[in-house]
């Protein structure tokens, strides 16, 4: 009886920790934003920008980890949102300020907020939305990846030896276009459901590890290029869907004209008689 006991505490207890083990990672994507912070306020904007990304990984982590033990949660969701809006909300706006729209003052500032806003609008809607949307695609740019792009940017600037004179200016205008794209419908496509478990073709695994060379050779350049090549790509795919749509309408038009004549044509031969 006391060894069923200690087996069903043993259990509870295994229990209790692997449902802690998802929400660990989440504190640890949490403590990455939060120091990516200090740093940023201390100068240290390679250290703050790094911290970014690692709390992307972590953040990435995260959901893998709780789907993979059975652990999802209520209190997960919300807890991996509210760190979300500090790592890459609070932390990606505190950074691009002090790195390069300091000198813009006011319009500055209003522009980081208008990034954390909209960062913060992002993540209230994909909570409202999750259960009725397709789960393969995002609905606006995912906060991380913007975060990633900031973070990104400031490396890729470090690496080729700093930013020109002209690119503050352009960089508030990034910060608007990724406000933009977090709050508009545009799809962006979701890595969350890739597939690594089952068997893939020898020529996937041949391109992963092409891919992590590549990246593991210049990381700061590559990763920089990665970023911008997805944010760019949901406004491009949605410009080719909305072609394509154009296309099939142009293409169904002279069909349902000529069904029109014919009916129009059924109709006048039944009124003289003749059908």
């Amino acid at each position: 009886m006391r060894t069923k006991r200690r087996k069903k505490m043993r259990h509870q207890g295994d229990r209790k920790g692997i449902y802690i083990l998802p929400n660990l990672f989440t504190s640890a994507s949490l403590f990455g934003g939060f120091y990516a912070i200090i740093a940023a306020t201390q100068g240290r904007y390679e250290a703050a920008a790094v911290s970014i990304l690692v709390s992307a990984v972590l953040d990435g982590l995260d959901g893998r980890v709780a789907r993979f033990t059975h652990t999802t949660s209520h209190f997960g969701v919300e807890y991996d949102s509210l760190s979300d809006v500090i790592a890459f909300g609070v932390a990606p706006g505190i950074l691009v300020f002090q790195w390069a729209m300091k000198p813009f003052g006011r319009f500055g500032w209003l522009a980081a907020f208008l990034y954390v806003v909209c960062g913060a609008l992002r993540l209230a809607r994909f909570n409202v939305q999750k259960a009725t949307t397709d789960s393969s695609f995002f609905r606006g740019l995912p906060i991380p990846a913007a975060a990633c792009m900031i973070a990104s940017l400031v490396l890729f600037f470090d690496e080729i030896g700093g930013m020109p004179e002209s690119a503050p200016l352009l960089i508030v205008v990034m910060i608007y276009i990724l406000s933009f794209l977090m709050v508009s419908t545009i799809g962006y496509v979701s890595f969350k459901k890739l597939d690594l478990k089952n068997q893939k073709p020898f020529n996937f695994l041949v391109s992963l590890i092409l891919m992590l060379i590549v990246v593991a050779y210049e990381p700061e350049i590559m990763i920089f290029l990665f970023m911008f090549f997805y944010v760019l790509s949901g406004p491009v795919a949605g410009i080719f869907r909305l072609g394509s749509r154009h296309r099939r309408a142009l293409e169904e038009e002279p069909k349902s004209q000529v069904m029109e004549t014919v009916v129009t044509i059924d109709k006048e031969r039944e009124n003289t008689g003749l059908g």
